[in-house]
């Protein structure tokens, strides 16, 4: 019977188990503020998408030409800050108050992104 030469393969594991661990290792804890800031902007995303979702506001960005899905593109690529500043605003705004003004803060949000050359919108149009 012919023996197996299992040499070159220990040789490899042995190998691979010292440089295994010399690999950079990227998870780390995160802290309670890190976690809540995460968490918030989920929730101020949902509020935002939600107004979003009306069909009042949807016609009335169609009336404005703005295409709601590449609305809500835009405000997905909001930074933090700004997204949390969007969704203040729209829960300052008075029950039944001023659409007028959740439009105008979106297209004043669509333009900085247009001027900061992140979107193609109005180069379209």
């Amino acid at each position: 019977m012919k023996q197996r030469n299992y040499r070159p393969v220990l040789v490899t594991l042995a190998m691979a188990m010292f440089v295994a661990p010399l690999q950079p290792t990227f998870g780390g804890v995160i802290s309670t503020q890190e976690y809540l800031v995460a968490n918030d902007r989920d929730a101020a995303l949902a509020r935002v998408n939600s107004v979003l979702a009306r069909t009042e506001v949807r016609a009335r960005l169609e009336q404005l030409g703005v295409d709601p899905v590449a609305a809500q593109e835009r405000i997905a690529a909001l930074t933090d800050e700004e997204l949390q500043l969007l969704a203040t605003d729209l829960e300052n705004l008075p029950a039944g108050g001023s659409l007028l003004a959740v439009v105008g803060i979106v297209a004043i949000v669509l333009l900085v992104l247009e001027l900061l050359d992140v979107t193609d919108l109005f180069k379209k149009i």
